[in-house]
């Protein structure tokens, strides 16, 4: 695949994020959101996409293309892990970057491994831990190691700086980042959503928009259902492995006609206005970009009190279920239905809590952190 990197310029002030992208998620539009913020304060800021057999990452590129980031995709056959640092090898030393940012276990593995070897200095941010099959809990386990040879950590909530200080990161180079809500294009209005997503009119319909796996927990909303009024309908937005399983449970449980399955739908984040409700039913998480987008989009919030989520929006802002659990978001439900005054209150400051995660003094925390890097390795390099 042809390099998408402009020829030229590359060296002097360069900041290198390497990752694997999946379908565009957290990960993917934290990078997208960082890169460009980087490039527009004056930063040469460029991406390597780690791509496996199979996949051709065309959302996450086409994201960076739109937004004038440079960006080398990297195709990979099935198992190539040699290969993959003997490729990310020869692109360091051609790019000369002065620093490499990884983003996601695999780069934090294989592109950290390599950058310490040339003698780069090195940045990863956290963006939370996800689970899932063998070869994915055997690379969280090889990343936990590999975070305490990085030159700075960054963790993307509180909680996760926590556990990652209990992994043995060091206090001093680890930094806790929250993520910013990433800037947002007009949305459709109720009627326009409702259309796009094959919604009625003058239903009261739940929304719920992520990867469908097992950390995101769509389960739990099929299951909250059954705990909350029957005028409750929820649309679901997105792809991924628990999908099938969510779907069988919604059969069993007899909730199947009230859930409409949407897939993968690009732009999603204009769609917000179809709600009445969003839902946030995750098991773990680290800052969500999603809760962002329902809080610029004036939504009223329910969410489990996982992660960063509590950090970002409180009882008076959103309806914080403490355990994730299907009878406590589908009380939680109820209680939005019953309290629709109170919904719309709390929806209007969630609005207002925004300001607190503004673009600019993200980017200015991480231009802070790669001078304070640069300046640490520096002068730790032999005369």
């Amino acid at each position: 695949m042809r390099s998408r990197v402009p020829p030229g310029g590359a060296g002097a002030g360069l900041i290198l994020h390497v990752t694997a992208p999946g379908a565009v998620g957290g990960l993917e539009r934290v990078v997208q959101a960082l890169t460009t913020g980087l490039r527009h304060a004056g930063r040469d800021a460029r991406v390597i996409a780690v791509l496996d057999a199979g996949t051709d990452g065309t959302p996450f590129l086409a994201g960076l293309e739109a937004a004038a980031v440079p960006v080398v995709p990297v195709p990979l056959p099935p198992r190539a892990y040699l290969g993959e640092r003997r490729r990310l090898a020869d692109l360091f030393k051609s790019l000369a970057p002065e620093l490499i940012h990884t983003h996601g276990y695999r780069a934090d593995v294989q592109a950290g491994a390599v950058a310490r070897r040339l003698g780069l200095p090195t940045v990863t941010t956290v963006h939370g831990f996800t689970g899932g099959g063998w070869k994915n809990r055997i690379y969280e386990v090889l990343q936990r190691r590999a975070f305490r040879r990085f030159d700075a950590v960054v963790a993307v909530s509180r909680p996760l700086g926590d556990r990652l200080r209990e992994d043995g990161v060091a206090t001093g180079r680890l930094h806790v980042v929250p993520n910013a809500a990433p800037p947002t294009g007009p949305g459709l209005d109720r009627d326009a959503a409702r259309r796009v997503l094959g919604l009625a009119h003058d239903a009261f319909v739940a929304g719920w928009v992520g990867r469908l796996s097992h950390e995101k927990a769509p389960d739990l909303l099929v299951g909250a259902l059954t705990h909350a009024p029957a005028h409750i309908e929820a649309v679901i937005i997105g792809d991924g492995p628990a999908g099938s399983g969510a779907r069988r449970l919604a059969e069993q449980l007899g909730v199947a006609s009230r859930i409409r399955w949407a897939g993968s739908v690009a732009d999603a984040g204009t769609l917000f206005a179809a709600f009445d409700c969003f839902v946030l039913s995750s098991r773990t998480e680290g800052t969500p970009i999603v809760l962002f987008e329902a809080m610029a989009a004036g939504v009223p919030i329910v969410a489990t009190a996982v992660g960063g989520v509590p950090d970002v929006v409180s009882d008076q802002e959103a309806l914080l279920v403490e355990s994730p659990a299907a009878a406590a978001l589908g009380g939680a439900l109820t209680a939005l239905c019953d309290d629709p005054a109170g919904a719309r209150t709390r929806a209007a400051a969630a609005s207002r809590r925004l300001d607190a995660y503004r673009l600019g003094p993200w980017i200015a925390r991480y231009e802070a952190l790669y001078h304070a890097v640069l300046a640490s390795t520096r002068s730790r390099a032999p005369a």
